[in-house]
């Protein structure tokens, strides 16, 4: 059953209801018209029960003897006899019909009250009939027959209409059922293959939807829908390798060239010790490449691992400013650190260095004068801002600040990927906070964490 198409499980299944619903129907048809044709017969015996013994009144018991037998009876079909309560036969419809046509055990029943009987065939009847057998005067008995003949052909005729024509209706309707199915899901094969042409190019192809707004429209509206976040998920890693690509492409020609210029003999020993050194800077520079893209990598993923516990936020921040302290006093630029002693977050030591440290660097990297770090806690959540004194964020950016390869070259100078701020937003997210530019004059980042049960998970 499983394996059969879909259209043939519906067909079979609307043939089956379809079979019970005639067998069902038959017999109640059957069944009503067996009790309307019985019910015929009875007030036709009743009838003809009130006639005889209205002749009885008339004539008397001994004169029924010679009433002709037209006047017992009014067809073949149909029967009468006057007997007495010995079981003595005095009147008959017919010759044939010379023995009692009741038992001696239905004669007394007769004899209280009205008896109905059905025979079985017999001599002088040539098929099965019914019986009314009733009191009349002086101890008498009018029994009125009827054969069933007519009846029983007619259920007969019935019977067979229902066994030939009951399968050839079934075969007709089951066939419309089997058109109906494929027409009801003509939509759904439309769909796939309009599926199967879908490669997942951004071609904006999308699935046909009928034009009846049923289950079939949702279900397509909904794989629509599903294939819209498809493509935008796939945009998103082609923009992200493209641009991965391109931010690798720099480094790499300039490690290149600064080894070849090495390997070619043509240089003194200071300037093999600069190419040296600018090789190690663009090697480190592929190395934080590679770290911040691992760290979007995990957090497109799923999230980022986070073991979130219990800090103090004066004694992070520091340990995340001091490696960035001789870089500032080699521009000649300060960083002050502004946090209470108190403060408190529930967060990931080693994420939380990160996220202020990138924000520390690209405070160094693309702005000016001193770099103010900030943090304080609440009763809910615990926040760090870094801020410098540069030209700030250009119109507009802000939108796009904590997008991948994002940069505001516009308004900052410096060299980055673009994927710092990015890190910021991914860690915050990942400690069920989250990340906003707080003053774009400033430049001003600002890092919320909750306090709290949301805070102290591991993803």
């Amino acid at each position: 059953m499983g394996r059969l198409p879909i259209r043939w499980r519906l067909t079979l299944a609307f043939a089956v209801a379809l079979l019970l619903l005639i067998f069902g129907f038959g017999i109640l048809l059957r069944q009503s018209l067996a009790t309307s044709l019985d019910a015929g017969v009875t007030e036709s015996l009743q009838i003809r029960a009130d006639e005889i013994t209205a002749l009885l009144q008339t004539t008397g018991g001994e004169a029924l003897a010679g009433v002709p037998e037209n006047r017992l009876s009014e067809s073949e079909e149909s029967f009468a006899q006057v007997i007495t309560a010995r079981g003595e036969v005095i009147g008959s419809s017919s010759p044939r019909l010379r023995e009692p046509l009741l038992a001696s055990d239905d004669i007394e029943r007769a004899l209280d009250e009205p008896l109905f009987l059905t025979i079985p065939r017999r001599d002088g009847l040539v098929h099965r009939a019914r019986l009314l057998a009733r009191p009349a005067d002086d101890g008498q008995l009018v029994v009125v027959g009827a054969s069933l003949e007519d009846r029983d052909d007619t259920i007969a005729l019935l019977n067979g209409l229902m066994l030939v024509g009951g399968p050839i209706i079934l075969l007709l309707i089951s066939g419309l059922g089997y058109i109906l199915a494929s027409a009801a899901l003509r939509p759904v094969g439309a769909m796939r293959e309009r599926a199967a042409e879908i490669s997942g190019s951004p071609d904006g192809v999308r699935l046909p939807l009928p034009e009846a707004q049923d289950d079939i429209y949702r279900l397509g509206d909904t794989l629509n829908a599903m294939l819209e976040r498809i493509d935008a998920v796939l945009e998103r890693e082609r923009a992200f390798v493209a641009d991965a690509s391109h931010e690798l492409r720099t480094p790499l020609g300039i490690l290149k060239a600064e080894i070849e210029l090495a390997l070619s003999g043509q240089r003194s020993h200071e300037e093999l010790r600069l190419a040296l050194v600018s090789a190690s800077e663009e090697t480190d520079h592929l190395v934080r490449l590679a770290e911040d893209l691992l760290v979007l990598g995990r957090a497109e993923q799923g999230g980022i691992p986070i073991k979130a516990e219990d800090l103090s936020l004066q004694a992070e921040v520091q340990a995340a400013v001091d490696p960035f302290l001789r870089q500032a006093q080699e521009e000649g630029r300060t960083i002050e650190v502004d946090v209470k002693p108190d403060a408190r977050a529930q967060a990931d030591p080693v994420r939380l260095r990160q996220a202020v440290g990138n924000l520390i660097d690209n405070a160094l990297r693309h702005g000016a004068g001193t770099v103010t770090v900030r943090a304080r806690s609440g009763a809910e959540a615990a926040e760090i801002s870094v801020s410098d004194e540069g030209g700030g964020f250009p119109d507009g950016f802000s939108s796009d600040a904590f997008k991948r390869f994002s940069r505001a070259d516009a308004g900052r100078s410096g060299r980055g990927a673009g994927l710092g701020l990015s890190i910021v937003a991914a860690i915050a997210q990942a400690h069920g906070g989250a990340a906003r530019i707080e003053d774009a004059e400033r430049a001003r980042v600002t890092l919320t964490l909750p306090r709290g049960d949301q805070a102290a998970f591991v993803t």
